[in-house]
């Protein structure tokens, strides 16, 4: 299984909040896709906090694709679809979230994710390194702890991929010491100094 949990991480979630949430609220629907997702806990954590920032209706119009090459066994899918986490991955959590969001399962050893959260998320078997998008005409896409593991070319061939999936003016959200490669940056426009937010040109 891969070495995650909840709100680990999230100033790249925050940035998505700041700077992508207010441009892409009001449209009719809003897209999302968190790439390189392991078992899950990064794109229901990103739903949950969009859930805190938008009310019902709008959560409603908003997917998050959540990928991971996962090839071997399919646990990941398995997990992602369950919604169902040991309670040592939710231990950051805070007890408001908690009660909102996650519902004890038998004993409490294990949580489940409350039909709303889960619903937001949809997954599917990705491999980055194969440069075919999932879809077009994404909203946002979240991709974090990945690219560190490629080599430089595969990393502007992935990012190359990425703005050919984007909607016009869409988001690409990296980790904050993810820089963007010279190779590909006039692809963007820098959207803030204090985190990897850029916007397609």
């Amino acid at each position: 299984m891969g070495f995650s949990f909840f709100f680990r991480d999230v100033d790249a979630m925050d940035m998505i909040i700041e700077h992508a949430l207010p441009e892409i609220k009001n449209n009719r629907y809003i897209s999302i896709w968190s790439a390189g997702c392991s078992e899950g806990q990064e794109p229901y954590t990103l739903a949950i906090k969009l859930r805190e920032n938008v009310g019902p209706f709008t959560f409603r119009k908003i997917k998050i694709f959540a990928t991971d090459v996962d090839n071997t066994t399919g646990e990941f899918g398995n997990t992602i679809h369950n919604a169902v986490y040991p309670k040592e991955m939710i231990k950051r959590v805070d007890s408001e979230i908690l009660s909102k969001y996650f519902r004890p399962v038998g004993i409490g050893a294990e949580y489940k994710l409350v039909d709303e959260i889960k619903r937001a998320v949809e997954f599917q078997q990705h491999d980055l390194l194969s440069y075919r998008e999932i879809r077009s005409s994404i909203n946002v896409i979240l991709c974090k702890n990945v690219l560190m593991h490629f080599n430089s070319n595969q990393r502007v061939g992935v990012i190359r991929m990425f703005h050919q999936a984007l909607a016009p003016g869409g988001f690409l959200v990296l980790e904050r010491t993810q820089e963007m490669p010279r190779e590909v940056s006039y692809l963007f426009t820098r959207v803030t100094d204090r985190g990897q937010v850029f916007r397609k040109k």
